[in-house]
């Protein structure tokens, strides 16, 4: 499993056109293949804080989704949205509960 965790602060004014965007590019990116899972995560506490938790069989399909048309909108739509930069992190399963 190749997992990336990005948390994400928005800025406040455009909390709503985020969402709407990341809610697209997730969209889009559940149909690729090698994609296992594709989350958009919002605080509770904070609104303008975001979680991307996205599950890749492999990291091959990680850099396949960046070269995907919704990927690349998305990128775009959003650059001018965040308050501080991204932190990334890249994860795999310690234990995984059998479904």
């Amino acid at each position: 499993m190749h997992i990336l965790i990005v948390n994400l602060m928005v800025k406040e004014d455009s909390i709503e056109a985020f969402k709407a965007a990341s809610m697209k590019n997730a969209q889009g990116s559940r149909t690729e293949p090698g994609i296992i899972s594709f989350d958009l995560l919002q605080s509770k506490e904070d609104p303008s804080s975001f979680v991307l938790y996205e599950v890749y069989v492999q990291p091959e399909a990680q850099e396949l989704h960046r070269q995907s048309a919704h990927y690349k909108e998305w990128k775009a739509a959003t650059a001018d949205m965040f308050a501080q930069p991204a932190v990334r992190g890249l994860y795999d399963y310690a234990e995984k509960l059998a479904p």
